[in-house]
């Protein structure tokens, strides 16, 4: 019974890393048409840490001690804060349905980074090729926002801050598999809720640093932004997230990192469907990128 059990919440975690969050990077862009960007992520990660707590407190769980909260408080700001942040401005400039595209390379980026499993990363040709494919497509993407006029400030702009939120959530994956682990199995999710927790405080900062608070005009904001916020707490943190940090403890972080696969293909489809152009080079540097991480995942498996 326990092994049947253990087997559909793996199935139900990887549909929620894998669908759920595709999906959120059209709602992230629906949610960023009323609040500004580090609000948003104050509310969203403040609600969604603060229930999670609550969850976890209501089934009498222990909600941490001294190291879990050390190590969630730098997973939180290293794996949600700068990487969120990051994609949410990026949307600023370049749809939803790109950054999720690039954001898939961040497999590659999880095997260049993790030193301790280079021997078996790089024992093959065949997984250098993968690799060389995924910045491939990226580059076919970032070529085609620098030929757009005002490049820099805009699609070119986007894309490199993308990058870097993808190295970012690259390395925060690796401390939360080989840092966190320890002090969170016995409680994964009161450290996911602290992880909210720590990176919400780090977007109020930045929301009050930047003066985002006082320029929210809070009843012009549209009911599909409104909604929007309610989908990414529930189903982008609440759940998808608390996966994710939970498969990383069950799961080999490669294996975990094949999110990539799908996210994207669910992201370029509901954007399509919510109106956003799909380009021939962006359905392009989709499957360059998509085909590069399924090589060198099959390859590793």
């Amino acid at each position: 019974m326990n092994s049947n059990r253990e087997r559909w919440a793996v199935i139900v975690a990887y549909f929620l890393i894998y669908v759920v969050w595709g999906s959120t990077y059209y709602f992230i862009g629906v949610a960023l048409q009323g609040f500004p960007t580090f609000l948003l992520g104050t509310l969203r990660f403040s609600i969604a840490g603060l229930l999670l707590l609550g969850i976890c407190a209501w089934r009498g769980k222990n909600l941490g001690n001294s190291k879990l909260m050390r190590r969630s408080a730098v997973s939180g700001i290293v794996l949600l804060f700068i990487d969120m942040a990051v994609i949410m401005l990026a949307q600023r400039y370049v749809s939803s349905s790109v950054v999720a595209i690039v954001a898939s390379s961040t497999a590659i980026w999880i095997m260049l980074l993790d030193v301790k499993a280079w021997k078996r990363n790089f024992c093959s040709g065949t997984m250098l090729l993968g690799m060389f494919m995924g910045f491939i497509g990226v580059g076919l993407l970032y070529c085609e926002y620098l030929a757009l006029e005002d490049a820099y400030f805009n699609g070119g702009y986007g894309m490199l801050i993308l990058m870097g939120g993808c190295i970012s959530w690259a390395l925060g994956t690796l401390y939360a598999k080989y840092r966190s682990s320890g002090a969170e199995t016995v409680n994964e999710f009161a450290g996911s809720a602290w992880q909210m927790i720590f990176a919400s405080c780090m977007f109020a900062i930045c929301t009050l640093a930047t003066g985002e608070y006082n320029d929210v005009k809070w009843g012009d904001i549209h009911a599909s932004s409104w909604l929007s916020l309610v989908y990414l707490i529930i189903f982008g943190s609440l759940l998808a997230y608390s996966a994710y940090v939970w498969l990383l403890k069950v799961r080999p972080a490669a294996e975990v990192a094949t999110h990539a696969y799908v996210n994207p293909v669910v992201a370029v489809v509901i954007g399509g469907v919510g109106g956003e152009e799909i380009t021939l080079i962006q359905l392009l540097g989709l499957v360059v990128i998509v085909g590069s991480v399924a090589l060198v995942n099959h390859n590793k498996s």
